[in-house]
């Protein structure tokens, strides 16, 4: 990645400590986004934590009021406080803000943009008056993991008219960041260890479960997230395809999303025609012969995996999807996306 180009945006991470700021940042590089420099920022408690950026040594720096100058580009990665208290110092110095929090667009203070489904949701939906900052700087929310996947089976089964689509998704602890990870692994390894287990994330036992809720001092509940991702899959779609009936569950897994679908139609398709308006949405669907895709086999892939579509054996017309995706690179991915896209077209900022 370059890092003397005078014309290459500047990039400011905020929470670059979290593993969505981590992950954010490995995408930028792979992807080799022309970023002239890049900002790692965290709360103090983070800050003089030795890193790298493009190959450099790197400081975490703390977050004060001259942090976003000259930035053209600032990723919020970490807590919601910070994206809520900063978001607006990053548009007062020009920067266009994509959040990855989901604290902007709950505000209405962002517009959602999920730029693999370009070609079958547009036009995009404008963002709200109060998006926009300094020079037309815009604020964006780059949608969590499962509102992705929904909002793409929606979209890639929208031209067959399904009558309906439901989705379960399996999430893994770190959507709870490190810490949701940190507690996994220490109830895993108390639990065999016939010591009692810490609860602090989840206020309930996860390791070697499956939860339809948390306990009750458990912030935000899994009903919670529920109703974030359907309010955010249906803020995405706009009326542009059916929002899916959706269900969560919480996985005792540390990394990637695991779902099942199901849709009904008013007549038979084919696995092959329903692959056919998944594929060029960004989602390999695996063919004959070929391991269904798992937790483990998508860790590192950009894109949504699904299995062979199948017919259900007693709902006419009806069939189920299963895929996986890497959570934090679908994320990630997602989100440079987004800044690639304002790269390539500054004309839309």
């Amino acid at each position: 990645m370059p890092t003397g180009a005078s014309k290459s945006p500047r990039v400011a991470i905020v929470g670059a400590s979290s593993l969505r700021g981590k992950e954010l940042k490995l995408v930028l590089e792979e992807r080799n986004f022309p970023a002239g420099d890049i900002i790692l920022l965290d709360e103090p408690v983070a800050a003089g934590t030795l890193t790298e950026a493009g190959g450099e040594p790197a400081f975490i720096r703390a977050l004060d009021e001259n942090s976003f100058e000259s930035a053209q580009f600032a990723f919020f990665t970490g807590s919601t406080r910070d994206a809520e208290q900063n978001w607006q110092s990053a548009q007062r110095s020009g920067a266009t803000v994509i959040d990855m929090t989901g604290a902007l667009l709950a505000a209405g203070k962002a517009t959602s943009w999920i730029p693999s489904l370009d070609s079958v949701l547009l036009p995009r939906p404008g963002a709200s008056a109060s998006a926009a900052g300094k020079g037309g700087a815009m604020a964006y929310s780059s949608p969590s993991p499962g509102t992705i996947i929904a909002c793409t089976v929606a979209a890639g089964l929208a031209k067959f008219s399904p009558s309906r689509v439901a989705i379960v998704l399996n999430l893994p602890v770190s959507e709870r960041d490190q810490a949701g990870v940190d507690e996994l692994e220490s109830q895993t390894t108390n639990l065999l260890s016939f010591r009692p287990i810490d609860q602090a994330v989840f206020d309930t036992q996860v390791a070697f479960n499956m939860l339809a809720a948390f306990g009750e001092n458990s912030k935000p509940s899994l009903a919670d997230s529920r109703a974030a991702i359907a309010r955010n899959v249906e803020h995405s779609l706009a009326g542009r395809a059916t929002a899916p009936a959706i269900q969560i569950v919480q996985a005792p897994v540390f990394y990637g999303c695991a779902f099942n679908a199901f849709a009904e139609f008013a007549a038979p398709l084919s696995g092959e025609q329903l692959a056919a308006g998944l594929v060029p949405l960004g989602v390999r669907v695996s063919g004959l012969g070929e391991l269904t895709p798992s937790n483990v086999s998508v860790v590192g892939e950009a894109e949504i995996h699904m299995g062979r579509i199948e017919a259900d054996p007693s709902v006419p017309n009806g069939v189920w999807l299963w895929g996986v995706a890497d959570n934090l690179r679908l994320a990630a991915v997602n989100a440079v996306r987004i800044a690639e896209a304002l790269v390539a077209e500054p004309k839309i900022q």
